[in-house]
């Protein structure tokens, strides 16, 4: 292991940690008001200050980091999942499906997906609840990042259906689902982690994007997005630095990530 990647697995572990102990960690409860205490400089009471609601920053920004460091692993969860199964047909000896899905793909990676959030959080009302304003961002993005990693899945599956062991399987009368989970599986294996691995720095830097537009987690409840929605005001920087936390925090998140990455070998 690099001398880069243990600081980074580190960092991100004690992120992680941080967002699941968050309740446990926090001073107080996310969405509590210290209406006395509005935009409260940082001090004993207050290690990050208050927003203009009097909301504790510190609070807020653990809650925050447990929504977008656990549900965006989930939503790339679901793209792999998707991706697999329509890679699975696509890759199967019916011309039809193979050129439905491969049209279907070509669809979707063509989409600008930020109009369908903006379509259907207006469709929303105003006070819709906070959960389903996470699942709506967070299912959507799992749901809409299948495209790009099916078409890898579509290849590796073609490069071993053509391969010889597989032939030497089907001759030997082993069952499809065992060649399936068995055989063809392990060399699956590692691209689908890749591809994971890719998707959920993907997925943090949308949900921040769309929190910026007002498109992502509702009010009350923080992620990285609205809390990021502070810098619209960078006056506030010079009286509260910490203001900057949540910009911060995402940008380590994602250099650790991508210190996490697999090499890629460049060929001379």
């Amino acid at each position: 292991m690099s001398a880069v990647r243990k600081p980074a697995i580190a960092f991100l572990a004690l992120v992680a940690l941080s967002a699941v102990f968050a309740p446990a960690i926090a001073p107080y409860d996310y969405s509590r008001q210290f209406r006395e205490s509005p935009d409260a400089s940082a001090g004993r009471r207050f290690l990050m200050g208050t927003d203009d609601l009097g909301r504790d920053r510190f609070s807020r920004l653990l809650y925050a980091t447990r929504i977008s460091v656990v549900l965006a692993p989930a939503a790339a969860m679901v793209s792999i999942l998707v991706a697999l199964v329509v890679s699975s047909v696509s890759a199967s000896r019916l011309p039809a499906a193979d050129q439905t899905v491969s049209a279907v793909t070509t669809l979707s990676l063509s989409l600008p997906w930020i109009f369908l959030f903006i379509i259907l959080r207006s469709i929303l009302p105003l006070n819709t609840r906070p959960g389903v304003s996470i699942l709506l961002t967070f299912g959507l993005m799992g749901i809409a990042g299948w495209a790009w990693p099916a078409r890898i899945f579509r290849a590796s599956i073609l490069q071993i259906r053509q391969s010889a062991w597989l032939v030497e399987a089907r001759a030997a009368g082993i069952s499809p689902w065992r060649i399936a989970f068995v055989q063809a599986w392990p060399h699956l294996r590692a691209i689908a982690i890749a591809q994971f691995r890719v998707l959920i720095p993907a997925y943090i830097l949308s949900e921040a994007s769309l929190g910026l537009l007002g498109l992502g987690v509702a009010e009350p409840l923080p992620s990285w997005g609205n809390l990021l929605a502070e810098l619209e005001h960078p006056d506030r920087v010079h009286d509260n630095p910490w203001i900057l936390a949540p910009f911060v925090l995402l940008m380590l998140v994602m250099i650790a990530l991508e210190a996490l990455q697999p090499v890629r070998e460049v060929a001379a």
